[in-house]
């Protein structure tokens, strides 16, 4: 069943202290859990602006606050800045191996390392297995792990969905002691040339948020497409992103 042929139930948690804006409440739309998703409904579901967390599939609704805004950067025309060709060259050693979506220990310790240093006073830090699988995988959709390996040392992993004519950039975690490399914007830039060698228009990349500087660096990659009432708008090399408030 296609999602055009589903009446798919929605649901809005209650409002709750925002992730990324310090001064903000957040609230998010969720879709049932029980609906039959697929890679084709998902990633018609990611046109409009949802996104995966495990299973579940939301996009947030506050009615406040419009500053998460998707974006999508459209493969074949991604043209790399100067800060992006260093940081291939940096990083020329790093091999990069699709595997399959499933738990492994090495990925598990790597996360802990990771979250134990970027989000060591959150609860991300203390993930257990069943808190990281939940997280990253699910069964109704077609997921890949990069593996990033310096020699035989896997140094990052960026969870990827596959969908008919996408990718999209579901969490990368790399080891916090190569801070030198920026293995996250290395991992986006995998991820684009993946998406192109596969012959798919997007990568997805979940939500740009000006004022938040833990995500305001993915509008660095253009042109990069945002969700801005109701359409898709593009931005190239020159133009100015769009002011918080837009949406």
């Amino acid at each position: 069943m296609t999602l055009a042929q589903q009446q798919l139930l929605l649901y809005q948690s209650p409002p709750h202290p925002c992730g990324y804006l310090d001064d903000r409440a957040s609230s998010s739309l969720f879709i049932d859990p029980d609906a039959r998703l697929d890679p084709a409904s998902y990633g018609a579901l990611l046109t409009q602006g949802f996104r995966r967390s495990g299973s579940h599939v939301y996009r947030p609704q506050c009615p406040d606050c419009h500053a998460c805004v998707s974006a999508r950067v459209p493969a074949a025309r991604f043209h790399p800045r100067r800060r992006h060709t260093r940081c291939l060259r940096t990083n020329a050693d790093i091999r990069v191996q699709p595997t399959e979506a499933r738990f492994d220990p090495r990925h598990f310790a790597l996360y802990q390392a990771y979250t134990a240093h970027r989000h060591g006073d959150g609860e991300m830090a203390n993930s257990s297995e069943t808190d990281y699988r939940d997280f990253l995988i699910t069964d109704w959709c077609d997921s890949e792990f990069l593996e990033f390996r310096l020699g035989d040392r896997l140094v990052a992993v960026a969870v990827t969905d596959r969908l008919p004519d996408a990718l999209s950039a579901v969490y990368t975690f790399f080891d916090p002691t190569l801070a030198g490399r920026s293995l996250g914007n290395f991992a986006i830039l995998s991820q684009i040339a993946r998406a192109r060698d596969l012959g798919l228009r997007h990568l997805y990349l979940g939500y740009w948020i000006r004022d938040c500087r833990k995500m305001r660096y993915k509008g660095d990659f253009r042109p990069l497409e945002l969700l801005l009432d109701g359409h898709w708008q593009s931005f190239g090399p020159q133009d100015d992103l769009p002011p918080a408030h837009a949406r």
